[in-house]
């Protein structure tokens, strides 16, 4: 429950926003305005490291929405599921301030799609992460990206993803859910 009404707010403005603007193309960027609340805030006075991930998820609901990815998800029982994320801090967003969530496609390789979330303000990007998320089916399995861009079109200029990601993904990675992974520390 914690962001809950927050993402229903942020789905039901990317609606409106889609009917009246029409859809962005998936390599554009979307932004959304927020404010960091009581709730979001630690002993420290500024928003929690984990509140960022959060957030940068309404981000995502409002890419998915307005580049009509959202749709084809539901229509063909689709969804998505974060395997791996990173965020890097650069400035502390305190209480009661402004900022906007950054969005954008940053490319796919042939098991996921990659993204990039941004917290700004004024133009300065204070917390930045990079997304890894598989596609799945409802019905099992996973989406390949022939099916995904077959119903929502493949974007033009999506670039390939730099080969740093490929790094952090491989480095980061745990064994396959149907693999062993015993909690060893060495």
């Amino acid at each position: 429950m914690n962001v809950i009404w927050r993402t229903l707010l942020v789905m039901w403005r990317a609606r409106r926003r889609l009917r009246r603007e029409g859809r962005i193309a998936p390599t554009e960027i979307s932004r959304i305005r927020l404010t960091t609340l009581p709730t979001d805030i630690d002993v420290l006075r500024h928003m929690n490291n984990g509140r960022y991930l959060s957030l940068f998820d309404l981000g995502r609901w409002d890419l998915l929405t307005r580049t009509g990815m959202g749709d084809a998800m539901k229509r063909y029982g689709w969804y998505g599921v974060v395997s791996a994320e990173t965020v890097t801090f650069r400035k502390s967003l305190e209480l009661w301030q402004r900022f906007d969530v950054e969005s954008r496609l940053l490319g796919h390789d042939d098991k996921a799609i990659y993204l990039e979330h941004r917290a700004v303000v004024d133009g300065e990007i204070y917390a930045r992460a990079i997304i890894r998320s598989r596609m799945l089916k409802r019905s099992g399995g996973t989406l390949s990206h022939e099916e995904l861009f077959g119903a929502i079109g493949r974007p033009e200029g999506l670039p390939e993803v730099e080969q740093w990601m490929h790094d952090w993904a491989e480095a980061s990675s745990l064994p396959p859910t149907r693999a062993d992974a015993p909690s060893i520390w060495k």
